[in-house]
Formats: structure tokens, C-alpha cells, sequence
């Protein structure tokens, strides 16, 4: 490809060198970038999670998103992801 140099101008993630230097689509799944996706929310787990937020937002002298971590039946979720879609909604 004559025009890849282009790409080195640029900085890159670890996984997208790997991927520059192997071949593009290399990577299997489960390493780098497709590690990272995010399951979206589906539509019950927004409302339980808007049940939770109502739930325990008064609590004084508790994290409220500890407190919805707990009692979240949906494994999985980070807090950043949880703190993420309550902004959202």
C-alpha cells in the first residue's frame, strides 16, 4: 500500500499497529479493540436501574452507585458504565 505511510503520521493504539503490521483483521476476537465493546442496555435493565437510582439516592452516607452495583441483577457493569447510562437517562 503506497499510501501507508499516511497511517504512521498519526498516533495509534497497540492493537491497530498490531493490526498495521499483521494484516488487517488479525486480530482475534477477544483481544484489543473487540474487547473493550460495551453490551448495550436494554429496556428492563434501564428501568431497573432508574428503580435503583430512585431507590437509593436519598441514603444519606452510602454510595449510591455502590448501592446500585449490589443490587443490579445485570453481571457485568462497570461503574463507569452504570454512572455512564444514568447521565444518559
Amino acid at each position: 500500500n503506497k499510501k501507508a505511510f499516511v497511517e504512521l503520521l498519526f498516533w495509534k493504539s497497540p492493537a491497530t499497529i498490531r493490526e498495521m503490521t499483521e494484516g488487517y483483521g488479525s486480530l482475534r476476537e477477544g483481544e484489543g479493540a473487540a474487547r473493550s465493546r460495551v453490551l448495550p442496555w436494554t429496556p428492563q435493565q434501564e428501568q431497573e436501574l432508574r428503580e435503583l437510582y430512585w431507590k437509593y439516592k436519598e441514603v444519606e452516607g452510602e454510595d449510591v452507585i455502590a448501592a446500585i452495583l449490589a443490587h443490579l441483577p445485570a453481571p457485568g457493569r462497570t461503574r463507569r458504565q452504570v454512572v455512564k447510562q444514568l447521565v444518559r437517562l
